[in-house]
């Protein structure tokens, strides 16, 4: 896992094409830029961990390249819940919920997240309070798919417990 500059994500990943995600849509590029700037990018390897289970979640990641795979531990087991692609997040629920990690999130190949902390959000919602309205649609739209993969696995399973 190794921390990106602004100049290096730019060189590797246009910064107008996360625009084209689920949570960057309808963002303008001096917001992107914002973020960006103001977050922390990351470059990880396949199987490097992002966070683990019980780690506080005062940020939430947005997966800029590759995938980030979440391990859900729950009762002593554990299992593959998401496998979170471009331009969708990762750690939005425990950040929002203010929670521990409920599992671990782990490169399923290389990738690269942006990183944004509570107190980034907030700065965003001072700065930029139309787009920051659109970024929480664009987070809530995500998770709400999300959750109808989820639900819909459970039907698959025929059982609620």
């Amino acid at each position: 896992m190794q921390t990106l500059s602004y100049e290096a994500f730019a060189g590797r990943i246009d910064p107008e094409s996360l625009c084209s995600g689920s949570i960057f849509g309808a963002i303008p590029a001096e917001v992107t830029e914002f973020l960006l700037k103001n977050g922390r990018l990351i470059a990880l390897d396949a199987g490097d961990t992002l966070y683990r289970y019980g780690e506080s979640g005062e940020k939430f990641s947005v997966v800029c390249e590759g995938h980030i795979d979440f391990y859900k531990k729950h009762d002593g087991q554990i299992s593959l819940t998401r496998q979170v692609g471009f331009g969708e997040e990762v750690g939005f629920v425990s950040m929002i919920a203010l929670h521990e990690r409920t599992g671990d999130a782990v490169a399923g190949e290389a990738a690269v997240v942006l990183e944004i902390s509570t107190e980034l959000f907030a700065s965003l919602h001072e700065y930029y309070p139309a787009e920051f309205g659109i970024l929480l649609l664009n987070l809530a739209r995500d998770l709400a798919r999300s959750v109808r993969k989820l639900s819909n696995s459970v039907v698959e399973l025929g059982t609620l417990n």
